[in-house]
């Protein structure tokens, strides 16, 4: 970045800055040309003898002129915005904007992938099941940055009552679709005791997010959703997939919620990481930890524990 800025004004070509690939952030190109002003007025009222006014003025209309350059380019001038005071605001609203067509996408597909408006052949049961299964990976997705944005509370003080079988059979029902379209059976085990007091909403978004990313990364075999009483009041939720496993780059990263992706195959939530990000922040608010095991040609086995003490009316 800075020899692209330090060629752009010396040789009074602006694309040396404007072309930079990746484009460094707006805030800090503009925090760097304002250092570079200041440093050469601090220079000239100083009386560097190495610095005359005629270069010192050269340089300042030059950084003037990249600046102007830069300020008129729709890209940078949305990258300054969005890395301003406004910014949140700005990519809170573009998320949420995204979050009423997806979710019309995603009925219009299961609708006419259930024949509820007509009869449809098998490749094109299929489509709309390729199409269902995108849209859905797609609102995950936005629901798991609108939720990073907003920051806050991710649960409710106090628990509500659940039903854990409901809550698995939910969970697949949403991507039986998706596992249709691949081939993939969806595995369900859920404890004696059925009825229990917790967070639906959080517990059920998890399941949710750890599901789908299961299915995607799976190409045989099947995905399994258990949940194991391992006391009178807490149970141990897994998802566990037949895929092939996280290769280590990808450990290294998983947790991260914006990273680049070097890998190109193998598991990984999204290319920005806000699927497992989100996943780990709603365990921590259900007050527990979210562990993985994983090895190559077994897959990957993502679970917690919860405290979910019974419910005596329900």
């Amino acid at each position: 970045m800075l020899v692209g800025l330090a060629l752009a004004v010396a040789l009074r070509s602006p694309a040396y800055a404007t072309d930079l690939v990746p484009r460094p952030a707006p805030r800090l190109v503009g925090s760097v040309l304002e250092q570079l002003s200041t440093e050469l007025l601090q220079g000239w009222e100083a009386g560097t003898p190495s610095t005359s006014t005629h270069k010192v003025l050269q340089h300042l209309i030059a950084l003037g002129q990249l600046r102007q350059v830069l300020e008129a380019d729709p890209a940078w001038g949305l990258g300054t915005r969005l890395s301003g005071p406004d910014g949140f605001d700005i990519m809170t609203g573009v998320v949420h904007d995204l979050r009423s067509p997806l979710t019309s996408i995603l009925f219009l597909a299961e609708t006419l992938q259930h024949q509820r408006s007509g009869t449809v052949n098998e490749l094109q049961r299929r489509q709309l099941g390729l199409i269902y299964s995108a849209a859905l990976g797609l609102s995950v997705v936005v629901g798991d940055a609108l939720e990073l944005l907003r920051g806050g509370q991710l649960v409710d003080n106090e628990p509500d009552p659940l039903s854990i079988t409901e809550t698995l059979e939910s969970v697949r029902d949403i991507v039986r679709a998706m596992a249709e379209e691949k081939g993939l059976a969806i595995q369900l085990l859920g404890p004696a005791q059925d009825r229990r007091l917790g967070h639906p909403v959080a517990l059920s978004r998890v399941l949710l997010n750890l599901t789908t990313n299961a299915l995607k990364f799976t190409h045989q075999g099947h995905v399994a959703i258990t949940a194991v009483a391992t006391s009178a009041t807490r149970v141990e939720f897994s998802v566990r997939d037949t895929g092939p496993g996280i290769g280590p780059w990808a450990l290294a990263h998983l947790y991260e919620p914006l990273h680049r992706t070097r890998e190109q195959t193998g598991y990984r939530f999204s290319s920005t990481g806000l699927g497992l990000a989100m996943t780990r922040r709603l365990v921590a608010a259900m007050d527990s930890q979210l562990h993985l095991e994983t090895r190559q040609g077994w897959g990957t086995r993502f679970f917690f524990e919860l405290e979910l003490p019974p419910a005596s009316v329900f």
